[in-house]
């Protein structure tokens, strides 16, 4: 058990921890409790073998940043927990993992820390220390500091939480900046001046933005109007840290917070101005059409309800991407986005380039569901044929269901019959789909005829011949001419054969 003190004073025992009533009586506009009381909740077991290190060692350690913040708020515990030495962290790490029997300890010199796993947990640890840095590097130049110039250095109040791990005051939390106060308030602030702080590591105006979305807490004014008077800042971050952070935000319960913030702090125009650039209504001859990216990023909301899948969130997130290049105003039909969704395919590998986003199959599934997206809604509005649901399955293969998710999320109107008149179609879409499928049997359908097959019944060389056979057995199936079945098929080869003037 873990006994947690807040200013030298202690509270009410509770069974555990609530973040809300725990805030309440520390807060200082809500006064603090008699002294002689106190909080305590489950901790990990490693804590007590930490103090008995420390205490050996003398030295002062303490568990900081987001295990302590989760903790505060029962967000599911994480396999990682960074610990903060006044003295040399690698140096306590050894000891550490020879009391704890542990082999192997990772050490990074170059940033003077050490890693080991101990029962599944990932332990980190770190010398004490403070921080400058140079206006074009977020690299810091690193000195040694007290666990108060730690927490100084720490991006939000939030995360500078610590709690000792020694005997004498084991469970004393240190909270010099209100991080505590800003839990309950549900606020995002940094622990010194933003301006400073943005400007030093700019990485953490995203880090901002990505708590926020995570934690559904707001930014601080004055870190926010900071994030957009650093904006520019931005630009010396890597590409990787940058998609590193996007990811987390589209993780998020409601990734629609975090984008929204990177609009409104102009971080999305110099990070994704492709995204940025769907902003806005567009009126002409009276006839106006939706923000295109109020309606994208309602879109990835709704597919965040819906699946877990981060890169089924990218495609929503880039669905509708190529409408600005497509976007046309035609009299008498009023506005038209023609091929949007082959355009927007088109950019979708130059996005993952330059964002150094996995270029291999999740981007190719992103590609394929961007250039899939209109095609059940086209089914929905015409009358569903067979032949139509079996293009679709050939196209989509194992990825159909992702691809319906997408687009039965894509209907936004704020017309309630509308959009219950879509989604009910949509059942019928894949209803249609089981039936097809279950009956032709096309999910990764391949031509059951191959090429090489052609040329030797016919006994001719590779040609155009060859081509036009084995697509005529594929349009033959999908149309349903003829069944999904070889027999068949090679009946069909030899009728088409003969057709183009082939006698074997």
């Amino acid at each position: 058990m873990l006994q947690l003190k807040y200013k030298g004073n202690a509270f009410l025992r509770l069974p555990y921890i609530d973040v809300l009533l725990f805030s309440y009586l520390c807060s200082p506009k809500f006064g603090i409790l008699e002294k002689g009381k106190y909080i305590e909740f489950v901790s990990d077991k490693i804590f007590a073998e930490v103090s008995k290190v420390a205490d050996n060692e003398n030295v002062d350690v303490f568990v900081i940043g987001g295990y302590v913040r989760d903790r505060f708020l029962k967000r599911p515990k994480k396999n990682d927990i960074d610990i903060v030495v006044d003295g040399d962290g690698v140096d306590f790490a050894r000891k550490l993992a020879k009391h704890l029997k542990v082999r192997k300890v990772s050490i990074f010199k170059t940033y003077g820390t050490a890693m080991f796993v101990y029962n599944g947990t990932e332990l980190e640890f770190v010398g004490a220390r403070k921080e400058s840095y140079n206006f074009d590097s977020r690299n810091p130049i690193v000195e040694r500091g007290s666990i108060e110039d730690d927490q100084k250095r720490r991006d939000f109040t939030i995360n500078a939480l610590a709690i000792s791990l020694n005997k004498r005051n084991f469970g004393e939390l240190v909270d010099p900046f209100a991080g505590l106060d800003d839990l309950y308030f549900r606020t995002i602030r940094t622990p010194l001046d933003p301006s400073i702080t943005f400007s030093d590591d700019p990485l953490r105006m995203l880090r901002a933005i990505r708590f926020a979305s995570q934690l559904d807490f707001q930014i601080h004014p004055e870190c926010l109007a900071a994030i957009h008077d650093n904006r520019a800042r931005i630009k010396i971050i890597t590409q990787e840290r940058i998609h590193t952070e996007l990811n987390k935000i589209l993780e998020s319960k409601k990734p629609s917070i975090g984008l929204k913030l990177l609009f409104e702090t102009g971080l999305l125009e110099i990070i994704f101005p492709e995204l940025y650039q769907l902003s806005g209504v567009t009126v002409q001859e009276g006839l106006a059409h939706k923000d295109i990216f109020l309606h994208t990023i309602q879109v990835v909301d709704n597919v965040a309800e819906k699946s877990d899948d981060l890169w089924l969130r990218w495609a929503a997130l880039l669905h509708d991407i190529g409408k600005l290049k497509t976007k046309r105003f035609v009299e008498g039909t009023g506005w038209t986005f023609y091929s949007h969704n082959t355009v927007g395919a088109n950019m979708v590998p130059k996005i993952f380039t330059r964002m150094h986003l996995p270029l291999n199959e999740k981007m190719k599934f992103v590609q394929k569901m961007v250039d899939l997206h209109m095609r059940p809604i086209a089914l929905v509005e015409d009358i569903v044929t067979d032949s139509a649901i079996r293009r679709l399955i050939v196209d989509a293969g194992d990825d159909i269901d992702a691809l319906m998710t997408l687009c039965e999320s894509d209907i936004t109107s704020r017309n309630e019959k509308k959009v219950a008149q879509f989604l009910e179609n949509f059942k019928l879409v894949r209803q249609k789909i089981v039936e097809v499928e279950e009956r032709d049997s096309l999910r990764n359908f391949q031509p059951p005829i191959t090429g090489e097959e052609i040329m030797e019944y016919f006994g001719i060389e590779p040609s155009k011949l060859v081509g036009e056979i084995k697509n005529a057995v594929r349009e033959a199936i999908l149309d349903g001419v003829i069944p999904n079945d070889y027999e068949k098929a090679h009946e069909f080869m030899v009728e088409k054969g003969r057709e183009l003037g082939l006698v074997k």
